[in-house]
């Protein structure tokens, strides 16, 4: 199973209306911010630049983002990670993981030798650059700052760039790594649809020194966000309040989906506060039996133990599961 978020899969194996089932096969927040009611023209007229502008400083304040770094919309984050192999120098890269497996698959589409490792400290010789997601999925692992900047460093007189996918750092602030990007040859992704709960939107973003930038800048092109899609990007990432609110919000359901993962008897190893990773040894089987119950999560081809759960976004959805776990 490559993504999470979407049924066609289960109701393929298992039957049943999108309505029946409780998917939690996604890290995306349950509780979307509130879309305002949008100006009728904004469906009508190309993206303004001004608008433009208005998301990339609404980004800035958000992700902590330092005056001298550029910052670059891209219709979601995944547009990005198939561009950077064909703007990067030639050379290998190192990908940490297990990860999200579309880095890998990305690099190699572009015919790149992709080496997997599992720590930036093990970045092998005459390797050109290195991709790590910080906090990783599935495992919720976060890379010290220290530890970057070292390998950040190391590739630089190599050439090379490390890409650092923040895609799950906005349930914690200070993960965020722009403050290394004026120094070094770091590339940093943000992804808003998952925090924000608004994947449909397609918004993403590219944080980097400004040569690194404007090579992302013109393999995408003008217009590469909707027009919505700056509106609504803009006004959610300045509401901080809500921001704030949520990440406590999200801190308390993970705590209580923990509650109900342990009664069961899966060992909680790893994740973040939009999803959980668990083990157990009948995983599979539980994925089945849960799937048989209109319940999605996700399994690993490459852990026969493991299985993440995303947020139920409800006590009904919390009690559903329980229940089907019991």
């Amino acid at each position: 199973m490559k993504h999470g978020g979407d049924l066609t899969e289960a109701m393929a194996r298992h039957g049943g209306a999108p309505r029946m089932w409780l998917d939690l096969s996604t890290g995306i927040n349950p509780w979307s911010w509130p879309i305002p009611e949008l100006p009728a023209e904004v469906w009508r007229i190309l993206p303004s630049r001004a608008d433009e502008f208005a998301l990339i400083n609404a980004a800035r304040a958000a992700y902590r983002v330092p005056a001298g770094v550029a910052i670059v919309a891209a219709s979601g984050t995944q547009a990005l990670i198939q561009w950077l192999p064909h703007l990067a120098a030639a050379g290998a890269v190192a990908v940490i993981g297990p990860t999200y497996n579309e880095h890998a698959a990305a690099w190699r589409n572009a015919g790149r030798e992709v080496i997997a490792i599992s720590s930036l400290d093990g970045i092998p010789d005459g390797v050109r650059h290195a991709v790590i997601v910080n906090p990783n999925n599935p495992d919720g692992r976060v890379a010290a700052r220290d530890s970057l900047a070292r390998a950040a460093a190391m590739l630089q007189a190599r050439g090379g760039w490390l890409v650092i996918d923040e895609a799950f750092a906005d349930v914690d602030p200070t993960i965020g790594a722009a403050a290394l990007c004026p120094d070094l040859p770091i590339v940093i992704l943000r992804s808003f649809g998952k925090f924000y709960g608004l994947a449909g939107v397609r918004l993403g973003f590219a944080i980097a020194a400004p040569d690194i930038a404007s090579r992302i800048e013109a393999a995408i092109g003008p217009w590469a966000c909707s027009g919505p899609a700056l509106l609504i990007g803009a006004a959610a990432l300045r509401d901080s309040d809500w921001a704030d609110g949520m990440r406590d919000a999200l801190r308390r359901q993970a705590a209580r989906l923990d509650v109900v993962l342990r009664a069961s008897g899966c060992e909680i190893v790893g994740g973040t506060s939009l999803f959980r990773l668990v083990r157990r040894h009948d995983a599979r089987a539980m994925h089945d039996a849960l799937a048989h119950r209109q319940i999605w999560c996700r399994r690993f081809d490459w852990a026969d133990d493991l299985l993440r759960f995303g947020l139920p976004p409800d006590d009904a959805a919390l009690a559903r599961l329980a229940a089907a776990l019991g």
